[in-house]
């Protein structure tokens, strides 16, 4: 039994926040029925192809364990099947531009008449308010949400990170409220509406950074490097590098290899309770007992200095013999990794975090797998469906249409011609 078995899921999203929360869910055990126009689908399928005639990896790696609808909403046959879905699932999930639904005639009024426990669940890439009919994008929501602001180098433009924080990052949150909203029906017996803005998402695990926008008031943040240079600070937080986002000051330092590898890097940090073992490793004894250097308030402003020395010694190191040098010693160290490294390392492959995967179309491909690991909740990864591959199962064995009704679905093209259902 899988964490939510029997839950079923009606999944109208596309390509990557929305899908990344009905994945997780459906990695988790809900069946995850995904609703696609036919002979169309996910934009995705079709985005930044790599092998001719195949579903691009853009689409698999988002959409595993899920089946595939081909549905055509705009028929009157299709809104019979799609209201009969409605009865029949938990939780719908979408990710249209605002007010799509409601023009489908399948708003929240629509959605609770026909059944009163269902769960709705919406991204959105704001909240209510001025801007929540704008459309937005992954690299929007980043720098709507305060993100780019306080990302890249002082001085230097803002930047946006590789990491999908403002698409991956709301689906995740969405997935949580989706997990809270079902455990609340079985109390309550009803549905409700789960909203997750993008700007939200990004906003929220910006949180350390509207924490120094509030420590500003009461000075200089006296752990960025900027302050040890003598930099004042302006009105909100800066740009401020590779510093660490914590008490703890941290910077990205070069290792042995760095002057053709791109990646020959480590991340330190000089963690005040091992002060005396990190001066022991670099071959500075007497920074333990030096007034200058002995405690975090006088290396503040010595920071530079400080990593400099660290870094001579880094560069004398691969970055993985640095972290087995600090590791036993509990000094803060970790490889800058490459998504190479990534996808061949064993210890991932091991966890189910990087899983490879076969696809009739496009072959053996790899993918990351469920980040959530649970003790009774085994985790198998399978391929991402082909379009309308399950249409005709979905209407049999869940909505219970059979001969006659069923060809006439068929007939009405509702689901798209047989010749789309993978």
């Amino acid at each position: 039994m899988t964490a939510l078995d029997g839950i079923r899921i009606l999944d109208f999203t596309h390509v990557q926040s929305g899908p990344t929360c009905t994945q997780l869910l459906a990695w988790l055990g809900a069946d995850v029925i995904k609703v696609e126009r036919p002979g169309v689908g996910d934009a995705t399928r079709k985005q930044l192809v790599d092998v001719p005639g195949a579903d691009s990896l853009y689409f698999t790696m988002l959409n595993h364990n899920k089946r595939s609808l081909t549905l055509n909403t705009k028929n009157e046959t299709g809104k019979e099947v799609l209201t009969r879905l409605i009865g029949e699932c938990d939780v719908l999930v979408e990710n249209f531009a605002p007010g799509a639904l409601d023009r489908m005639g399948f708003g929240w009024e629509r959605v609770q008449e026909i059944n009163p426990r269902m769960i709705m669940a919406s991204v959105k890439g704001f909240g209510p308010g001025k801007y929540e009919d704008c459309k937005v994008y992954e690299n929007v929501a980043q720098c709507a949400g305060g993100s780019a602001s306080t990302t890249g180098h002082l001085g230097d433009v803002p930047m946006v990170t590789g990491a999908q924080i403002g698409d991956s990052g709301t689906g995740l949150h969405l997935a949580l409220g989706i997990t809270a909203a079902l455990l609340q029906r079985e109390r309550s017996g009803r549905g409700q509406r789960v909203l997750a803005p993008m700007q939200d998402g990004v906003v929220n695990l910006c949180r350390v950074k509207l924490r120094d926008q509030q420590r500003l008031q009461a000075g200089p943040l006296a752990e960025y490097s900027q302050h040890g240079k003598g930099i004042p600070f302006g009105g909100a937080t800066p740009r401020a590098g590779n510093d660490s986002g914590g008490g703890q000051p941290g910077r990205i330092l070069k290792c042995k290899g760095w002057e053709s590898d791109p990646d020959a890097y480590t991340y330190f940090i000089t963690q005040a309770a091992v002060w005396k073992n990190i001066c022991d490793l670099i071959g500075k004894p007497e920074w333990k007992e030096d007034p200058d250097y002995a405690t975090p308030a006088a290396r503040l402003p010595r920071l530079d200095e400080i990593f400099a020395t660290v870094e001579e010694w880094t560069k004398t190191q691969t970055k993985f013999e640095v972290m087995d040098a600090c590791n036993p010693l509990d000094i803060p160290a970790g490889p800058i990794l490459s998504m190479k490294e990534i996808a061949e390392d064993e210890g991932l492959r091991r966890s189910g975090t990087i899983v490879e995967v076969d696809h009739p179309e496009r072959g053996r491909y790899i993918s990351v797998g469920c980040p959530i690991k649970l003790s009774d909740c085994k985790v198998e990864v399978k391929r991402s469906p082909l379009l309308g591959e399950h249409s005709i199962e979905i209407l049999s064995d869940i909505l219970g249409y059979s001969g006659d009704e069923l060809q006439r679905v068929i007939d009405s093209g509702a689901v798209g011609e047989l010749k789309d259902q993978g």
